[in-house]
C-alpha cells in the first residue's frame, strides 16, 4: 500500500543560515498514528509547516496521497486538517459558526449534519451556540480540532495537541485521535510530552536538531532500547569486578559499593538467578537489590542527548 505522506529530502534553510531541518526522508502510513517526538527547537513544527504548505521547502518534496504539495497544491491540501500550537479563532463567534465557515474555507458545500456529527463526537454539542470567548482552554482546543476536521480530510496533524491541558482532558483526547484513526483518519501527533507517544502511537519519529534520528515502531522500539536494570548493592565494596563474572553485563559503580547488571526484559531467561548463584560463589554478599525498567524518556533523552560539538 503506498504511504499517504512521502517526505524526500526535505531540508529549511533561512535567510540567516540557520538549518532547521536537514535532508528528511520519511514515509507515513496510512491510518496510522505516527508520533514526532523532539525536543522544543528540535524542528518539528517547521516539517509540519512544509507539508500544510505554510513554510516553503529549501530542498525536496512532499507527497500527500501521491501528490505534490507545491505543484498540486489545492488538491493536496484539501486532504490534510492541521491543529496548530496556538490557539487562533476569533472570540465572538459561535462555536458553530466558527467550525462551518472553516469547512467552506476549503469550497466544501454545507453540511449541517457532518459538522453535528463533528461536534458531539468532540463532546462540543452542548457548546454549539457559545461564542468562542466564553470556552475554557480545553474546549478552545476541541474547537480547533473541529475546524480541522470540517473538510473532512483523510490526514490529521496536530502540533502539540495537549500544550496547556489538564490531565484528565489529555486522557479524553488521546480517546478521540483513537476514534478518530478508526474512521481512517492518518493521524500525525508532535510532542514533547513522552507519555503521549507512549500511550498512544503506532509508530515513533525521533528528531533533533532538524535530523530525524530514528523512526520506529513503538513496541519494538521498546524491546530493542527498553531494557532493565538490576541494582545490586554489596555488604562490602569491592575494588574490581572479578573476572570470573566477565559473562555477566556487569558495571561496578566507583565506590565499589554497587553492581548494574543490564539485561533485555523481553528475553525468556533474564540471567539473574545464574548472576546471584556466581555471586554467592564468590562469597560476595548482598545488602539490597533494586530493579528497574527502562522507560520511554529514558531512551529519548539518550537519542538526543549529544556533547555540544566544539566550535
Amino acid at each position: 500500500m503506498q504511504p499517504i505522506i512521502q517526505i524526500q529530502g526535505v531540508g529549511k534553510t533561512y535567510d540567516s543560515g540557520f538549518s532547521a531541518l536537514k535532508s528528511i526522508d520519511l514515509e507515513i502510513r496510512r491510518g496510522e498514528i505516527f508520533a514526532l517526538l523532539g525536543p522544543n527547537g528540535a524542528g518539528k513544527t517547521t516539517l509540519i509547516s512544509i507539508i500544510c504548505g505554510i513554510v516553503n521547502a529549501s530542498a525536496g518534496r512532499v507527497l500527500a496521497d501521491g501528490m505534490d504539495i507545491v505543484q498540486d497544491y489545492r488538491q493536496a491540501r484539501s486532504l490534510i486538517g492541521l491543529v496548530p500550537q496556538e490557539l487562533t479563532t476569533d472570540a465572538f463567534e459561535t462555536v458553530w459558526d466558527t467550525v462551518s465557515f472553516s469547512r467552506g474555507l476549503f469550497g466544501k458545500p454545507a453540511d449541517p449534519a457532518y459538522i453535528e456529527k463533528v461536534l458531539r463526537q468532540l463532546s462540543l454539542w452542548d457548546k454549539r451556540n457559545a461564542k468562542m470567548l466564553a470556552l475554557s482552554g480545553g474546549m478552545k482546543r476541541r474547537v480547533m480540532i473541529a475546524k480541522a476536521l470540517s473538510h473532512e480530510p483523510s490526514i490529521l496533524f496536530l502540533d502539540e495537541p495537549t500544550a496547556g491541558v489538564d490531565v484528565e482532558l489529555r486522557r479524553d483526547m488521546w480517546e478521540m485521535v483513537r476514534g478518530l484513526r478508526e474512521n481512517g483518519v492518518t493521524v500525525i501527533l508532535t510532542t514533547h510530552y513522552i507519555e503521549e507517544a507512549e500511550e498512544m502511537a503506532d509508530r515513533i519519529g525521533v528528531i533533533n536538531r532538524g535530523e530525524l534520528i530514528l523512526v520506529e515502531e513503538k513496541e519494538m522500539l521498546m524491546q530493542q532500547l527498553g531494557q532493565k536494570q538490576l541494582y545490586l548493592m554489596l555488604q562490602t565494596p569491592l575494588d574490581a569486578l572479578p573476572a570470573s563474572l566477565g559473562q555477566y553485563n556487569l558495571s561496578l559503580n566507583d565506590e565499589g559499593t554497587q553492581l548494574t547488571y543490564t539485561f533485555d526484559a523481553h528475553h525468556e531467561t533474564s540471567g539473574i538467578a545464574e548472576l546471584l548463584r556466581s555471586l554467592s560463589e564468590l562469597g560476595i554478599d548482598l545488602k539490597d537489590l533494586q530493579s528497574k525498567q527502562s522507560s520511554l524518556e529514558e531512551i529519548f533523552v539518550s537519542l538526543v542527548h549529544r556533547p555540544e560539538e566544539s566550535a
